[in-house]
């Protein structure tokens, strides 16, 4: 059966990726990193972007002193470390990987450029795309948007550690109900976390066709996404 999307942007939290007894669970990372080969093996062609909650959660906790443009160049870097175990656990999977950056630092990664990205997944290769969009004060989630908009993805998947969008915090508020289908002009006029407002507008204005945000809990989810299931909520315009 045919993937129900082809080209697709994926997002996946720091924290999913993250372990208990250390910044990083590499049991899970092989695990999303088999994924990624059936995805490939399923002729869906795919780039990804990491958060850094694993290895930092800036303007938190004692943090929240920190200059902010300082904490976010920290985060970026740290989407940067995430890319490359990444790659290596890709790699590994006989999948070939490159990671792009949107700062510059040539020794461990491609400058990204729209072009070459786009010529890179043409080639086969899955993309991990480092440092959000390159500047502070914008999340990871705005920068898979707007690397699905210039690659012409047809969905954004964002993989977390929560199962869908709810009408309120789900750990924080008993009875808390899951959404199933919303368009972004509604979740944002709720005010709802699915992503960050620059992500919305993004989404918005540019018509993305669809964001699936679902558990990466057990990260066949994905493929379970891929395949047409339901799970999670959908997001369109």
């Amino acid at each position: 059966m045919a993937a129900m999307y082809q080209r697709v942007l994926l997002k996946l939290s720091g924290e999913a990726l993250g372990g208990e007894a250390g910044i990083f669970d590499h049991g899970q990372i092989t695990r999303v990193a088999a994924v990624l080969r059936k995805m490939k093996d399923m002729g869906v062609k795919a780039g990804v972007v990491i958060g850094a909650g694993n290895i930092w959660r800036g303007r938190q906790g004692p943090m929240v002193r920190m200059d902010p443009v300082t904490a976010d160049q920290m985060g970026m870097l740290g989407t940067a470390i995430n890319c490359l175990c990444m790659k290596d656990a890709l790699e590994k999977e006989g999948i070939p990987a490159r990671v792009f950056s949107a700062v510059d630092m040539q020794r461990f990664a491609r400058s990204y450029n729209t072009d070459d990205a786009l010529s890179s997944l043409e080639e086969g290769y899955t993309l991990l795309f480092a440092c959000g969009t390159g500047h502070p004060f914008f999340s990871t989630d705005t920068a898979v948007v707007l690397r699905a908009i210039e690659l012409r993805a047809d969905a954004v998947l964002m993989a977390k550690n929560i199962d869908g969008v709810y009408d309120a915090d789900p750990r924080t508020v008993p009875g808390a109900k899951l959404i199933r289908d919303i368009t972004y002009e509604k979740a944002q006029a709720m005010g709802l976390k699915v992503m960050d407002a620059a992500a919305f507008s993004l989404c918005r204005e540019n018509g993305v066709p669809m964001v699936r945000l679902f558990g990466l809990s057990d990260p066949e989810n994905i493929l379970r996404v891929l395949n047409g299931e339901p799970l999670g909520t959908f997001v369109h315009p």
